[in-house]
């Protein structure tokens, strides 16, 4: 006599969700890396956004981009406040980034991902379009054992001390940027290792996770605020801490700000406060880098991916090694 197992409906939906936004990111990516070392950034992200909205609208959920391509005046596709899904299923809240590393990609450099995270409807960050004040370490540390408004050289202390080794051994990740000139200086004078990156700002928050594997201790910085709120769902699923402040430094800024619920201009949010409640996170890799490999185009038609995806409140993380051998009849759906 055969046993039939009965799942909840909302497990179940869970677990499909969990399946399609990895088919969404692998969408993307390919799409993507069809222009990898073109030297078009823009052709290259139009097509990742293309293929992930055209997925998204497949998905049994009410969605709304909540971090996306910009806002509805500048985006045609995939704008804050965009709603997606087949209008049926639970209420998600969505951020994207459908290339992060739109540099990377374009010159087929390491390290460009395409990305995406869902959680329950009103837990993410309404984020504006604006550059963040970042600070990220992984897991199993004391709450607060760094503070943004603190020197370099003082975070690199506290977390060499908690580390138990001295600050020659921490390596400490920063965006190539010349506003980064400063804080690049303090670092090398603590004596830290300091790694630079052209782009891949969400990539880099997470490389603090997992710092046996990638080298990386902590994240110093500015980059874009929609990358924060995404990198914070990755750190919500797979521990770590990360502190964050806006940067609203004109009035338009303050004001759009305010008009997406952010009332307190100076308000340093953490993991918990960016992403509330249960998400899922999924990268694809577009090129090879030190989390993911790139997609593969072999001489059979076969396309490999290389995805990761997480899940808050299980803490799962499953890297998905696939072989599409009718991705072209999926591309044309």
């Amino acid at each position: 006599m055969s046993t039939v197992i009965s799942v909840p409906p909302q497990q179940l939906l869970e677990r499909i969700l969990t399946l399609e936004i990895v088919r969404v990111t692998e969408r993307a990516a390919v799409s993507a890396a069809r222009l990898r070392g073109h030297g078009n950034e823009k052709g290259a992200d139009q097509a990742a956004v293309d293929a992930m909205r055209r997925e998204l609208n497949k998905m049994p959920i009410e969605g709304t981009i909540v971090i996306g391509e910009g806002e509805r005046d500048e985006a045609p596709m995939l704008f804050i406040g965009e709603k997606v899904g087949i209008n049926a299923g639970p209420k998600v809240d969505i951020a994207v980034d459908p290339l992060e590393g739109t540099t990377l990609c374009a010159k087929d450099m390491p390290g460009s991902i395409a990305t995406m995270a869902m959680a329950d409807g009103g837990t993410l960050l309404h984020a504006p379009d604006v550059y963040m004040d970042k600070i990220a370490i992984g897991p199993g540390y004391p709450k607060h054992l760094v503070d943004l408004d603190a020197p370099p050289a003082e975070n690199i202390a506290r977390l060499a001390k908690a580390k138990g080794v001295p600050m020659t051994a921490i390596t400490a990740l920063v965006l190539d940027r010349p506003r980064h000139a400063a804080l690049i200086a303090a670092i090398r004078a603590t004596g830290a290792a300091l790694r630079l990156i052209s782009d891949g700002d969400v990539a880099g928050v997470i490389h603090t996770a997992d710092p046996d594997n990638t080298g990386v201790d902590i994240y110093l910085g500015t980059g874009g605020a929609p990358e924060g709120v995404l990198a914070a769902a990755a750190l919500r699923c797979i521990g770590g801490q990360m502190y964050t402040r806006l940067i609203l430094d004109s009035h338009e800024k303050r004001n759009r700000a305010e008009s997406m619920g952010v009332s307190d201009p100076n308000f340093v949010y953490a993991v918990e406060d960016m992403v509330k409640g249960d998400c899922l996170f999924a990268a694809t890799g577009v090129t090879d880098g030190s989390m993911l490999s790139g997609v593969k185009f072999r001489k059979d038609n076969v396309i490999q991916t290389d995805t990761v995806v997480m899940r808050s409140v299980t803490g799962t993380v499953r890297y998905i090694k696939a072989d599409h051998r009718q991705l072209e009849k999926f591309h044309l759906d």
